[in-house]
């Protein structure tokens, strides 16, 4: 990836590439696929997808396929730049309660134990 384009993490948005190929290759092994499948039910070449796994990134066409063969949204890979307020953290909750799987209790509890160690191990300065 040429060091011209944002990362994330950086003063500019920025796409992670790497997890998106990892989050759609979690995807195509919970659904016993091949990347051969993917390609067929998507639409998207097998050659695109190859490029993936190797850190490239997707055309918007093959991107907006994927990302709805999968049921993802577009913003799970789209980094903020670093200066930004509103980061993860602060979104916390709001992400804990999207899963439908976790009642309060549980959301409490994740959100207790991410900060805990958020505040251990996040960077001063």
């Amino acid at each position: 990836m040429p060091d011209s384009l944002p990362r994330p993490g950086g003063d500019r948005a920025a796409f992670d590439a790497d997890a998106f190929y990892h989050v759609l290759d979690a995807e195509r092994s919970q659904r016993g696929l091949t990347w051969k499948d993917v390609a067929a039910q998507t639409g998207v070449s097998a050659s695109t997808l190859t490029r993936l796994g190797q850190g490239r990134r997707p055309d918007v066409d093959s991107f907006a396929r994927l990302v709805a063969w999968g049921g993802f949204t577009a913003d799970q890979f789209v980094h903020p730049p670093k200066h930004v307020q509103g980061g993860f953290m602060t979104n916390l909750p709001t992400y804990l309660r999207s899963d439908p799987d976790l009642d309060e209790r549980g959301v409490q509890a994740l959100e207790a134990i991410i900060r805990a160690a958020y505040d251990q191990f996040r960077r001063q300065g």
